[in-house]
């Protein structure tokens, strides 16, 4: 498998610094940068990558290099150096290893994981004359063909990193699909799933006795025509993996939020204040971080990340948020111009363990202030059994069920007041802000009565039916 290895320091790792590190292979190996100067590889006399290392970010968000290694550091902001080795050479986890201790002797910090920290110097043995030359000079795809690229990786918890998130690009720019490769003990935080969610992406699992099976949907796996494709049987039916089985019933729970907003496309305009209002109601506090990708590094700034969809546009913008430790509490945001403006689409999640209730009666509030002050389009929440961390385990679990969906006043006012105020079989809509042009919120149930899915279809059917 891939080895990941990061070295997490206190100061900022300076050229030579570096360069100390990826001597760690002695003088006989080479060093070049692609990525217009982003990535900085370990190569071996022949040029063809060993190790790849990342530019270091700085980490300015509490407790976020614990949420994604399970490893504390100390407290105050942390340098996060990045190493991936090749898979092809068996001396680059070793290599990736030394180089990562060696910033953390040097510099006084730590080594994830702890156990590959070494400042050793790893001499190349394997002829590489004999290894194929890598089809794709994107560090984090480790297997390309003409439809997919495959990246295989070792962490508990896969996360959306900057080299996942670069190959998610390549691979959409290509017309590839993505798939990750983990052992069945991974898990991938939200922003991963979200990713993968829906073909031709894939989380693939590699489970008991070599076999197969997508992580999301359960689908036995084989590999075939340069792809993971799913095993069927003479009906063409595909079958579920045994290991692919329920999780254990915690209590724990996820709130779950989707709204959308839209605003006038000017020069005021500020984004991330409907996120930020969502946090204040649900967990008292706004974000503490957001970033393009995790680990999310920097401290909460609506004009930054306005700064930053603005130099995008128009490009669409894709960011992640989230709160602090003690409220697990995580969402993702696209910025999007459009014809009607610019609009944001959210997924907020929070999480809440057994003893803990899910704060439903908060959300009639929040919309009313998203419809008043952030230009609300719709809200819809939902409640499902699942982690409190957020994170997802390759186990079957259960799809989330409604609570409650808010249109916008202005799309109230285009469906038209008495159509939408008026659903033949419910549920009645309470008025929200001024009785002229109201927004209206539709309560569907506590979240634990599958039957409001019904509700709910009944109701978009219905408001799709415009008077």
């Amino acid at each position: 498998m891939t080895k990941d290895v990061i070295a997490l320091t206190p100061k900022m790792p300076d050229l030579p610094t570096l360069l100390a590190g990826l001597y760690a292979g002695g003088p006989d190996l080479g060093v070049n940068t692609t990525a217009d100067g982003a990535v900085v590889q370990l190569c071996a006399p022949d040029g063809r990558p060993l190790v790849s290392v990342e530019a270091p970010i700085l980490v300015q968000v509490p407790g976020e290099t614990a949420r994604l290694l399970g490893h504390a550091v100390q407290e105050g902001p942390v340098w996060w150096t990045e190493a991936r080795a090749s898979t092809a050479v068996a001396e680059a986890g070793r290599l990736a290893g030394s180089f990562a201790g060696r910033l953390a002797t040097v510099l006084g910090g730590t080594v994830w994981p702890p156990e590959a920290a070494t400042t050793d110097v790893v001499p190349l043995t394997t002829d590489v004359s004999a290894i194929p030359v890598p089809t794709t000079a994107t560090p984090a795809v480790d297997v390309l063909t003409a439809t997919t690229a495959v990246v295989i990786q070792d962490r508990p918890l896969v996360a959306m990193t900057s080299w996942l998130s670069d190959a998610l690009r390549v691979a959409a720019e290509s017309d590839r699909a993505l798939h990750i490769v983990t052992p069945p003990t991974a898990r991938l935080t939200l922003p991963t799933r979200t990713a993968l969610r829906g073909a031709p992406n894939r989380w693939v699992v590699q489970g008991p006795e070599r076999g197969y099976y997508d992580g999301l949907s359960g689908a036995e796996l084989h590999w075939k025509n340069g792809t993971f494709t799913p095993v069927r049987d003479e009906d063409g039916t595909a079958s579920v993996a045994e290991a692919f089985k329920a999780a254990p019933e915690t209590g724990e729970r996820q709130l779950l939020l989707t709204l959308r907003t839209r605003h006038p496309a000017d020069a005021d305009l500020v984004l991330g204040r409907a996120l930020e209002a969502a946090f204040r109601h649900l967990t008292g506090a706004p974000p503490t971080g957001w970033s393009t990708a995790e680990p999310v590094n920097l401290p909460w700034s609506t004009s930054q990340l306005t700064d930053l969809a603005r130099a995008r546009a128009p490009r669409p913008s894709w960011l992640i948020a989230i709160g602090h430790p003690d409220r697990p509490a995580l969402a993702t945001m696209r910025v999007l111009r459009t014809t009607a403006g610019v609009e944001e689409d959210i997924t907020l999640a929070l999480g809440y363990g057994g003893n803990e209730t899910p704060p439903r009666q908060a959300i009639e509030a929040l919309a009313a202030e998203l419809d008043a002050e952030h230009g609300l389009v719709t809200l819809f929440t939902s409640l499902r059994a699942a982690r409190r961390d957020l994170t997802v385990p390759a186990q079957l679990e259960p799809p989330p069920i409604p609570v409650s969906f808010t249109l916008g006043h202005d799309e109230a006012r285009s469906t038209g007041p008495p159509h939408a105020e008026q659903p033949p079989l419910g549920p009645t809509p309470t008025r929200v802000g001024p009785s002229a042009e109201p927004a209206l919120h539709y309560p569907l149930g506590d979240g634990t009565e599958p039957h409001a899915w019904s509700t709910f279809q009944r109701l978009s059917q219905h408001l799709k039916q415009q008077a």
